[in-house]
């Protein structure tokens, strides 16, 4: 029997280790026009997600939003950093003075405050975020209104699975 010349080419041969989740695959992500309507799970007026990651035990989440409306979306604080990748049109917020444009990328940290504001003129904002902790929605003085959390996230992917017959369980697909 000839060993291989490359031994880099040969898979691990071991036991799978105790207690590492399966690995998650989207494929086709960046083909959103040809989305499954089904995925996109309603947050508001003209806003939605599409889950990609809900990680319990690290709290965080990864997902696609869309906003199909000019304005003001929110106004938050991060209770961990953020990143966000532009796909689609353009944002910014009121208190910065950057524009995250198609294409772009921006690390938000912990603690900052800001209003997401969408311009005039953007039919369709999809960004990639990664967050991490909480995104805790307040007043212009800060004082908080509302919190958004992996847990959450959660609640509302899994009733808009069960409203468009996915099924509840069918968020346990995004859950490591």
């Amino acid at each position: 029997m000839s060993r291989p010349t490359d031994i880099s080419a040969v898979p691990y041969q071991g036991p799978p280790l105790f207690a590492v989740p399966d690995d998650l695959v989207h494929l086709d992500v960046l083909n959103i026009d040809k989305t499954d309507e089904r995925l996109w799970v309603p947050q508001g007026k003209d806003v939605w997600f599409r889950p990609l990651l809900f990680s319990t035990s690290q709290g965080y989440f990864v997902n696609l939003l869309r906003v199909r409306k000019c304005g003001i979306l929110s106004r938050h604080r991060h209770a961990g950093p953020v990143h966000a990748t532009v796909l689609r049109g353009r944002w910014h917020y009121l208190e910065h003075d950057w524009w995250a444009e198609e294409g772009s990328y921006a690390f938000e940290p912990p603690g900052d405050i800001h209003t997401l504001e969408v311009p005039d003129g953007v039919e369709e904002m999809i960004t990639l975020f990664h967050v991490t902790g909480a995104y805790i929605y307040c007043d212009p003085m800060g004082k908080p209104e509302a919190i958004e959390d992996v847990f959450s996230k959660i609640d509302l992917a899994r009733a808009h699975f069960e409203k468009v017959g996915l099924g509840a369980d069918f968020v346990k697909h995004f859950i490591r």
